[in-house]
């Protein structure tokens, strides 16, 4: 019990964190957390430390959030993209001249769209490795993959939001 007292404290804000930006909202982040931990605890006998405990409780999180979306019947619509959008869409698409508020919300609802059309895997990988910050390692100890297979997986992810977002902006 001690030690997951310990696990518990030392990745909090993490979690918090990661489900914060998945979802944009504190109290929902909050709650999602809680899930979380409470997930681990019951599985906590299954980890056999094959990765990272925040790589592990990243995966729980994550399983927590679509749980949620799933039961809740939402859609990846309601994800917070701020930072998808900062890193896929921020650079390439223009932002220059008076109408950057409406070109901006353009951006977000075309990622939106482009990121739902996403295979899931691409969808996971992208999410952990930017949302979560993982290194590659561990999003592929997330998803049961190979880490070379993740980083193919991020690239190719990457194009298709980029080939999808020129498409969508005619660029």
């Amino acid at each position: 019990m001690k030690e997951f007292e310990e696990i518990y404290r030392e990745n909090y804000s993490f979690i918090y964190g990661f489900l914060r930006k998945l979802c944009g909202n504190r109290e929902l982040a909050e709650e999602l957390s809680g899930e979380t931990f409470y997930q681990a605890f019951r599985s906590f006998r299954k980890f056999r430390g094959e990765s990272k405990v925040s790589t592990w409780l990243t995966a729980i999180a994550k399983h927590v959030y679509y749980h949620y979306l799933k039961s809740h019947r939402l859609s990846l619509d309601t994800i917070s993209l701020d930072t998808v959008e900062d890193v896929l869409a921020g650079n390439s698409l223009p932002t220059a001249g008076p109408e950057i508020g409406l070109l901006q919300e353009e951006q977000r609802q075309a990622l939106r769209r482009t990121l739902r059309k996403l295979p899931d895997k691409y969808r996971d990988v992208v999410l952990l490795r930017i949302y979560a910050d993982l290194p590659f390692a561990e999003v592929a100890a997330a998803l049961k993959i190979s880490e070379n297979s993740a980083k193919v997986i991020y690239c190719r992810a990457k194009k298709m939001l980029s080939e999808e977002l020129k498409h969508e902006f005619d660029l």
